[in-house]
């Protein structure tokens, strides 16, 4: 069956980074979703995928679609059994999430290719205003069905707990909230990592083929079109929302000049606007991972949703930055990431009394590079697999708990204890003691300074 597809895809985030709304990729029909176990069933007009690990799943900046072309004798919609301007699909699934993009690619794809188009949707924590009234939106692009499917779990626990473990911060600031979204829903990022997972696929992207160069001319082909869209030119943020952050660009943003308006933030609460007394909250960390906040534990995906709302109340997480894309261009982008601060900053201070120095450095510098392959959509690369397994491995005994304190934007730790604490305050202290004995450090201190003397002695001629 792999060998029948054809990716339809966007080399916008192979070139860019990852950005903006993600989208999936999909399968030409329902059979073919059985194929890779996953199950299809009608419910209130929308057709929702369930029980299907193993679905190819794409997700990238730009729409992408897997179709089958070797299935030409599938029945299409009177409307869609012409040839198209480009050639003939008979029907194509794409990864929707109803934005400007996905919604102008809809009637993008049956002028050009004469098709069906089946959207598909995952549920990666995106809130109820963006799957509400979904379907309607769909249809009303000229899609002839919405499939769905909750990933919120999934993508918790497989991706964002393993970059979090990992201590995975792209450029100083960014926690990767849109590119750990994507390998949940495609199980593929952008054309490298389909051939990595089937060389066989062909790759084909609408984004080079047609004349829409900017959100302005997608707007106006929406229009032209009767294309319901989310954005109009006098205000045209480009946003992505999942369960782990919310990223905006565009509009002012483009200028590194211009402070964000106050308005834009729909995730975190204005530091100046929070309240005025500190909340403490306590998280619990099993093996780097987190699994309780105030000692009740949670799932993943509730645990992360509890601290969002914690954290956002407070005005925790925001990120003004500037950062470079994959081809050495700099974008700027804002984002809010609450409960992904606060559980950064948990484990963080765990590590500092779990891991001894030399590991803390390795983990660390490993940790640079860890970011920048998930940032390139190479979450699928052995490398990075590998260099999890070592995560994993260190981390075995980052376990205990860390409170911190949140006030108007802030993040402190208040108290860390683990079992497995290297911290001992019978060699710590500064009051003598049996184990450490404060005169010991002459001796080390002359013999560390040594090449430094020599060099010295050197240069003066001793």
């Amino acid at each position: 069956m792999a060998a029948q597809l054809k990716a339809v895809s966007s080399l916008g985030p192979a070139l860019l980074g990852p950005k903006r709304s993600e989208r999936l990729c999909a399968l030409k029909n329902p059979a073919l979703f059985q194929e890779l176990g996953a199950e299809t069933r009608e419910l209130r007009g929308n057709a929702s995928v369930r029980n299907g690990s193993n679905v190819l799943r794409a997700r990238w900046s730009k729409p992408i679609q897997a179709v089958s072309s070797s299935d030409r004798a599938t029945e299409v919609a009177d409307s869609t059994t012409s040839k198209g301007l480009r050639g003939k699909l008979n029907k194509v699934v794409l990864a929707y999430s109803g934005g400007l993009d996905t919604s102008v690619i809809v009637p993008w794809l049956r002028e050009n290719y004469g098709c069906e188009v089946v959207c598909f949707t995952a549920d990666v924590g995106q809130g109820v205003m963006e799957l509400e009234g979904l379907e309607a939106k769909a249809k009303a692009s000229g899609a002839c069905q919405l499939v769905v499917k909750d990933l919120k779990e999934e993508f918790v626990k497989d991706y964002i707990f393993p970059c979090l473990r990992a201590g995975a911060i792209y450029e100083r600031k960014y926690l990767l909230g849109t590119s750990m979204a994507r390998p949940v829903i495609a199980k593929v990022r952008f054309e490298l990592t389909f051939f990595a997972l089937n060389p066989e696929l062909n790759v084909v992207a609408p984004w080079r083929e047609w004349d829409i160069t900017g959100r302005e001319d997608a707007i106006e082909y929406a229009k032209k079109h009767n294309v319901p869209v989310p954005v109009t030119k006098k205000s045209i943020y480009s946003r992505d929302r999942n369960l782990w952050h919310l990223s905006h660009e565009g509009d002012i943003l483009e200028d590194p000049a211009n402070e964000p308006k106050e308005d834009m933030y729909m995730m975190s609460a204005s530091p100046e606007a929070a309240p005025d007394q500190p909340e403490y909250v306590e998280i619990g960390i099993m093996s780097g991972i987190p699994v309780s906040v105030n000692g009740e534990k949670l799932s993943p995906a509730s645990l992360l949703s509890k601290l969002n709302d914690i954290g956002g109340k407070h005005g925790v997480g925001r990120i003004d930055m500037v950062e470079n894309r994959l081809v050495g261009m700099k974008s700027r982008g804002v984002y809010e990431t609450p409960g992904g601060t606060i559980l950064f900053t948990a484990v963080q201070e765990l590590e500092s009394l779990t891991l001894d120095r030399e590991t803390m450095q390795v983990k660390d510098s490993l940790a640079l590079k860890y970011a920048e392959l998930v940032y390139a959509g190479r979450w699928f690369d052995p490398l990075r697999e590998s260099m999890d397994a070592f995560m994993q491995k260190i981390t075995e005994t980052t376990t205990g708990s860390v409170t911190l304190k949140l006030y108007k934007g802030s993040v402190s730790v208040a108290s860390r204890t683990s079992p497995h604490s290297l911290y001992r305050q019978d060699i710590s202290s500064f009051e003598s003691g049996q184990i450490y004995d404060q005169a010991d450090a002459a001796g080390f201190i002359r013999l560390y300074g040594l090449p430094m003397r020599v060099r010295a002695m050197l240069e003066k001629g001793i």
